[in-house]
């Protein structure tokens, strides 16, 4: 009897796993349109700084208004996570090396260069987080799959909150779930299923892109995490938009 290959469903060469020209196009399409999605905060958040801002006659002003203490910060070039490390004291001097070399220089224009230098911050955050973003919309992809192909299917499953942990009955009609999609749960004739996005396997004491459990999420637990036993699969995401990492396939 010939051994099954289901795999051979979907590749049927190694060409198979060469990304096309169409769809790194529309990979970096997306990476741009998920890029300005992320901006969206920072670009209203300088909005209202330049409101908050434009009530100071001079720079000087500026350090009295509480209200925008920490995007004075952020535009001195201090981001979030060094003003955790920082002393008030350390940041008041930060704000006024900002005042005195680069508001005031700017005479009445000290508004716009403030916003400007808020922006180059921000724009670095932007930035850490648009590293792995090709992983990201790869996950929201694979997630966004998965849900309808069981909705079609009119199997049932659960669903994980990647902020609140939260399972929820899914319908597959819920909109931009994916956008919040840790985990999903279903059941598959006798068979239970459960795949987790991101988690950190301790055995192996690295973050895994997507791992799959023979179990309910009822079932999850520590110790289910810890046995090897327990999954079926672990894998590695790739976002298929970059010529260069699928030549390496």
């Amino acid at each position: 009897m010939p051994r099954k290959r289901p795999h051979l469903q979907h590749l049927r060469s190694d060409k198979d796993l060469v990304t096309s020209y169409e769809a790194t196009r529309a990979g970096f399409v997306s990476l741009a349109l998920e890029k300005n999605r992320r901006a969206t905060p920072f670009i209203e958040q300088a909005r209202a700084l330049k409101i908050a801002a434009s009530r100071a006659v001079a720079p000087t002003d500026l350090i009295r208004m509480k209200k925008i203490r920490l995007a004075l910060l952020t535009a001195a070039g201090v981001s979030d996570k060094a003003a955790n490390h920082l002393r008030p004291k350390d940041k008041l001097e930060a704000i006024q090396g900002l005042i005195a070399n680069f508001l005031e220089p700017a005479g009445e224009n000290f508004v716009e260069e403030l916003v400007y230098r808020f922006l180059i911050t921000r724009g670095d955050t932007l930035g850490g987080s648009m590293r792995n973003v090709g992983g990201v919309l790869a996950q929201r992809k694979l997630g966004r799959a998965l849900i309808s192909t069981l909705a079609l299917s009119g199997e049932r499953f659960r669903w994980q909150h990647s902020s609140t942990r939260a399972w929820d009955h899914g319908t597959g009609e819920e909109p931009d779930i994916e956008l919040y999609l840790r985990a999903i749960s279903w059941k598959a004739g006798n068979k239970k299923r459960t795949v987790v996005f991101n988690l950190t396997v301790p055995f192996l004491k690295n973050n895994v892109d997507l791992c799959m459990f023979a179990c309910s999420d009822g079932d999850l637990s520590k110790e289910t995490y810890n046995s090897p036993n327990s999954y079926i699969a672990l894998g590695e995401l790739k976002g298929g938009i970059d010529p260069a990492g699928a030549d390496e396939h």
